[in-house]
């Protein structure tokens, strides 16, 4: 059956693509889709994050998880996305896997049609020294791994996400390098859709609608149930927000 609902986990990709996932998943399997996200910039799976002023939960201690044995059983398409910002936090691959293995472990109590996305090894091989250097500083600031060490960890991290999706039946999806252009870590604007439809289907479609601009900009700007910012609670509880042009989102 097609999926009536989609379970999204990701950090900075899913988040500026996330209107691209949700206009496709309307558009594939109709206005009645619900897409539940836990995502956000820096998002780690298993230890709370903090980029500028806002701090997160990590993805296994959102919310997500109650509100996902709240709902009714529906067919269940689940992204697991994003998993290799963990590594700039520090944290081994043998953490990290173990932390998405459990995450794939509660997810199959709700769908056996799951989703793993690689890591941007080619887009990462490319890179120079100083470019590293400068988004490591930017976008991770804390960090002190050289380029060395997160080439090494990608390809064992990469390595474990690829066996673990073959030990569960997952699909797994190696992200291309002509996704992404200056930026080794985001995938390019002019690439979501390709990117989106891909990772969500598994092989070329037609393109989609293009969501409308307010719409998209709504989907951006809305609280999820837990964040603080500079320190202080600024969630919002999860009903499920009805769109528009259809489809029903809930944030985590």
């Amino acid at each position: 059956m097609e999926p009536r609902r989609v379970v999204a986990l990701g950090a900075s990709n899913l988040t500026r693509g996330f209107h691209t996932v949700v206009a496709a998943s309307r558009q594939l399997w109709g206005r009645d889709v619900e897409v539940i996200a836990a995502l956000g910039h820096g998002r780690s799976y298993g230890s709370e994050s903090r980029v500028l002023a806002r701090t997160i939960p990590g993805i296994l201690q959102s919310g997500l998880w109650p509100q996902l044995a709240e709902l009714p059983d529906v067919p269940t398409r689940v992204l697991l996305t994003d998993v290799g910002n963990d590594i700039l936090y520090g944290f081994p691959p043998p953490q990290i896997l173990a932390w998405v293995e459990e995450t794939v472990d509660r997810l199959e109590r709700f769908s056996n049609d799951v989703v793993v996305t690689g890591l941007p090894l080619v887009a990462l091989q490319n890179i120079s020294a100083a470019k590293f250097l400068f988004f490591r500083s930017l976008l991770f600031p804390r960090c002190r791994l050289s380029f060395s060490e997160v080439a090494e960890s990608a390809n064992t991290l990469n390595e474990g996400l690829a066996a673990l999706a073959r030990a569960r039946g997952a699909r797994f999806v190696p992200l291309r390098a002509e996704w992404y252009g200056t930026d080794p870590i985001h995938i390019r604007p002019s690439r979501w859709q390709r990117a989106w439809l891909e990772i969500l289907c598994g092989e070329a479609r037609p393109g989609i609608d293009r969501m409308p601009f307010l719409e998209g900009w709504r989907l951006y700007a809305m609280r999820p149930e837990r964040q603080q910012i500079f320190g202080f609670e600024s969630g919002a509880p999860q009903r499920g927000v009805a769109l528009k042009a259809g489809g029903r989102i809930w944030l985590y």
